[in-house]
């Protein structure tokens, strides 16, 4: 077969371990990074020469229109490049996951962040509340505001931000980490990004050792959203997970069975397509 990686990163751990699984069962393994070519994508790729399936591991618009004009040929991409641009708006995943009824928190959306300020003393969901960009991307916006006048400092940094205001979820100070690929569910933890960590050294979960509703949360989530490979991130609400977070193709390090399900993904054959999306 031939694979070909979509990203900026091929040398990242992941795609490296799972390109060499693929290479050494004598596959191939191309990649192009769509940030820096030039010409439309029918001058990237030839319609009568197509990878037999193409990881999409980039969200940039680029990349995005690259894997619509290659869906369109019949090509096979993983995630498809719906779910990867829902998963980039954080406003239309709350909505989507409202609908399905995941565990999730109240999402208000803001056009810009300086609307924030016309309630700041009375917000729907009260103070605490997380402020996000609506677009995830690097170097967006992620804080915890405790009050006004921490609103209207970060206003005044990010004026014109489109954000959306969460409900704080409190949760034990750590970030449970489920990621999914084609159905198997790996896990890890980490200290959560805002609110004070319990004391004591971290040791990551085994998938086993979590309460079923975890592992069962996740795998929905991927069914909800149309993604195969994936990550949540859940906070602890008292014994119950929420969903705060989720990512088309992570970067997935440190479980050790991650690269090789990967390289098993894309030897696998295509699975129905992933639902329309209304919001």
């Amino acid at each position: 077969m031939r694979v070909c990686l979509l990203t900026d990163k091929p040398a990242h751990p992941l795609l490296a371990a799972a390109s060499s699984a693929l290479i050494e069962a004598e596959h191939r393994v191309t990649f192009l990074n769509p940030d820096t070519t030039t010409g439309s994508p029918s001058e990237l790729v030839i319609p009568d020469d197509l990878a037999d399936v193409y990881l999409l591991k980039a969200h940039t618009p680029r990349a995005l229109e690259l894997a619509r004009f290659l869906e369109a040929r019949g090509a096979r991409v993983v995630n498809s490049a719906a779910a990867t641009e829902l998963c980039q708006d954080r406003s239309r995943i709350a909505t989507v996951a409202d609908g399905a009824g995941l565990p999730m928190p109240r999402t208000r959306t803001l056009d810009a962040l300086s609307e924030a300020l016309h309630g700041a003393e009375r917000p729907e969901s009260g103070y605490p509340l997380m402020v996000k960009s609506r677009q995830s991307r690097r170097a967006d916006l992620v804080a915890r505001v405790d009050g006004p006048a921490e609103l209207r400092d970060l206003a005044a940094k990010w004026p014109n931000e489109p954000v959306v205001l969460q409900e704080f979820v409190a949760n034990s100070g750590w970030d449970h980490k489920l990621w999914v690929i084609a159905g198997e569910v790996f896990a890890g933890v980490r200290p959560a990004p805002v609110g004070a960590p319990p004391d004591g050294a971290q040791s990551a979960p085994l998938v086993r050792d979590l309460p079923p509703a975890w592992a069962e949360t996740a795998l929905h989530t991927g069914e909800v959203f149309g993604l195969d490979v994936y990550g949540v991130d859940l906070l602890d609400r008292e014994g119950a997970p929420v969903v705060v977070d989720i990512n088309a193709f992570p970067g997935i390090r440190g479980p050790k069975g991650a690269p090789a399900a990967l390289a098993a993904l894309a030897l696998r054959r295509p699975r129905p397509g992933p639902p329309a999306y209304e919001a």
